[in-house]
């Protein structure tokens, strides 16, 4: 069975295990308020330096996100000062061989995950529909034994916006807050979540110049970053929309009410190995 890598892999790295947990300790920072502030820096005449500025803010992790590309839509929640996180994704359709559809929360220590498995290839997959509707309470032991299971801990982004901006090689100013130009994602390929890997290496030299659009709100946070894919491979042509908002204004993932969560069973830690 091949699943692409931004599929289970987008979740993967969204458990954020080591990540809010080795930020813990800095719960107490304020967090970055949605208005404006006398202390704020000015926003960066450069456009590519306002660009590389502007995902410094997420650092901080208090923001929501969405993202969506040529199969697979999802978005969540970050938030540090409760040390929680939520993501949601859907990732292909039932027509397709497989489809999935996940969500997971995080608050602490601990973390679940729900998920709904469905085409031609569900069958192969022991145990598919044993848990649909439930939370699947993760055994943090086994989880980090997984490797596609761990998050850098010096980004709390599941995007990985900051790599993507990183790549701009060309970027004009075109209103007040919006840019546009071209960007390389080759090199964020295995870095960026929002990427899939093998449709870039289909892209070949396509991959180092790709047009681009961009946002940012009056202080200089990236709200929005556009990215126009040509067909590649077997893919359509196609973009990759991310957004960012709720800067400082989170209140932190829910844990799943007691009667939706089972233990995880250990069929779910083999899909991820």
């Amino acid at each position: 069975m091949n699943i692409r890598r931004w599929s289970f892999g987008f979740l993967a790295a969204t458990l954020l295990v080591p990540g809010l947990a080795a930020c813990k300790s800095d719960a107490a920072e304020p967090a970055a308020g949605t208005g404006a502030s006398p202390s704020a820096p000015a926003v960066p005449a450069d456009p590519k330096e306002a660009l590389l500025a502007s995902t410094k803010e997420m650092a901080k992790g208090d923001f929501t996100f969405t993202l969506a590309g040529a199969e697979m839509t999802g978005g969540g929640l970050v938030h540090k000062p409760s040390n929680s996180a939520q993501v949601t994704v859907k990732f292909g359709d039932a027509s397709q061989d497989m489809s999935i559809e996940m969500d997971l929360v995080y608050i602490d220590s601990e973390s679940w995950v729900k998920m709904d498995l469905g085409g031609a290839m569900v069958a192969a997959l022991p145990g598919a529909a044993k848990n649909k509707g439930k939370y699947q309470h993760l055994d943090k032991t086994k989880v980090e034994g997984i490797a596609d299971l761990q998050l850098d801990p010096e980004s709390l982004d599941p995007v990985d916006s900051d790599a993507l901006v990183k790549g701009v090689t060309d970027v004009q100013k075109t209103a007040e807050g919006a840019y546009a130009g071209k960007i390389d994602i080759s090199a964020a390929a295995t870095e960026s979540l929002a990427l899939d890997e093998e449709v870039v290496t289909a892209l070949g030299a396509q991959a180092k110049a790709l047009p681009f659009t961009a946002k940012l709100d009056p202080q200089g946070r990236l709200t929005e970053l556009v990215i126009s894919v040509p067909a590649a491979g077997e893919t359509a042509a196609h973009e990759v929309k991310i957004s960012y908002t709720g800067y400082g204004t989170g209140t932190g993932a829910k844990k799943p009410p007691a009667d939706k969560v089972v233990e995880a069973p250990a069929e779910t830690y083999e899909m991820f190995k």
